[in-house]
């Protein structure tokens, strides 16, 4: 893409693999095969009123952020958030999975994984499953490997019940969260925990060459396989993230948890899934140069500068090593992609930018790409 600020070097990392976290934990995407016996379906399903008019939450301003939470509140909270989270079944002539998603139209349309949903891509057939226990047929709308987004639309259904977007830039370190899914086949799980952290670069790969990027928000709350797609909501019930990226001390993909899961934060999510349905493939604000992925290097190596782009423009060149955006600290090529798709078409970042060869450091103001 040569457009693209980063994307050479995804390409590159995806060919070196997941990026560990931590203790050399591995990285796993959580698909789940379909396999699983006792999976179990749940609860509510249609809105009151009777309306036909379409409730769409990607057209809807955020919630406000969630106050400090009073005891018993989870219960509030999986009460609201249970009917509008769906457990989905793809299956192919090979293989069959099953992840999760948030129904975010009353007309049918569902976020969740780009890997949970892969492979509708080539033919597979997506099933859904509401928590009153029905089944529907529902249709690959579009999806986003780079971003592990993705869309689907349940078919022949009205004035079903919409989860509510949060704004995860509010999000706090500590800040007490809920997870909801089908772990395992389980569907209608609840789990509960805390922001662990923000800001947290993620790569992983879904084992068939395809690799994805995530500026995450990491969680204590149990996700396991099957949690993939499902919804991390504040104690208003909203919508602050989606289950993506669980890591392990296992090398295997089915590992279970241990207090370190990954969400796709949901400002992030909503912008993309807008991108998806409107015009079926998502784009992202990029600095207009390609970065090196390099371990020897303490920040973002800068290995091409496209002419006439925006860091072209701020007067970045080859050989330049970024170590903050804004104020947010850059250790790595993967934590500038991460950073830059985190803002906004055209808006304006600044950047720490050092010179290895004489150690001199400047700071460089650079205006995104717009959509």
């Amino acid at each position: 893409m040569p457009d693209a600020e980063p994307e050479p070097a995804e390409g590159r990392a995806a060919r070196s693999g997941k990026r560990s976290v931590g203790l050399g934990t591995a990285l796993a995407l959580m698909l789940v095969a379909a396999v699983v016996t006792g999976s179990v379906v749940g609860l509510v399903a249609a809105n009151t009123g009777g309306s036909n008019a379409v409730v769409n939450s990607l057209r809807e301003p955020n919630a406000e952020p969630a106050p400090v939470p009073e005891g018993g509140s989870v219960v509030e909270v999986a009460d609201q958030v249970l009917p509008t989270v769906v457990s989905i079944q793809v299956a192919t002539r090979t293989a069959a999975g099953e992840g999760s998603g948030s129904i975010i139209s009353s007309d049918g349309y569902v976020l969740t994984n780009h890997h949970v949903i892969a492979g509708a891509e080539q033919g597979g057939v997506i099933q859904v499953t509401m928590n009153d226990g029905t089944t529907h047929p529902a249709e690959f709308v579009a999806s986003d490997p780079a971003t592990d987004i993705a869309v689907i639309r349940i078919q022949d259904v009205s004035d079903l019940p919409t989860i509510q977007f949060g704004d995860s830039s509010e999000l706090r370190v500590g800040q007490q969260v809920v997870a909801v899914g089908s772990p395992l086949g389980l569907s209608s799980t609840v789990t509960t925990g805390i922001v662990s952290a923000m800001n947290r670069p993620v790569r992983a790969s879904d084992g068939g060459g395809e690799s994805s990027l995530i500026d995450a928000i990491q969680t204590d709350a149990a996700i396991n396989p099957g949690n993939s797609g499902g919804p991390l909501v504040d104690m208003n019930g909203n919508l602050i993230g989606m289950n993506s990226v669980i890591a392990s001390l296992s090398s295997g993909d089915q590992a279970g948890s241990i207090g370190l899961g990954f969400a796709i934060p949901s400002n992030f999510a909503k912008r993309v899934a807008d991108q998806l349905i409107t015009t079926g493939e998502a784009s992202q604000p990029m600095l207009g140069v390609t970065v090196a992925r390099r371990g020897d290097v303490d920040g973002a190596l800068i290995a091409g500068v496209e002419e006439g782009g925006p860091g072209d423009q701020a007067g970045l060149a080859p050989g330049d090593v970024v170590t903050r955006l804004n104020d947010r600290n850059i250790d790595s090529s993967d934590a500038l992609i991460a950073a830059t798709r985190s803002h906004d078409f055209g808006e304006t970042v600044t950047l720490t930018v050092t010179q290895p060869d004489s150690g001199q450091t400047r700071q460089v103001e650079v205006t995104l790409t717009t959509e």
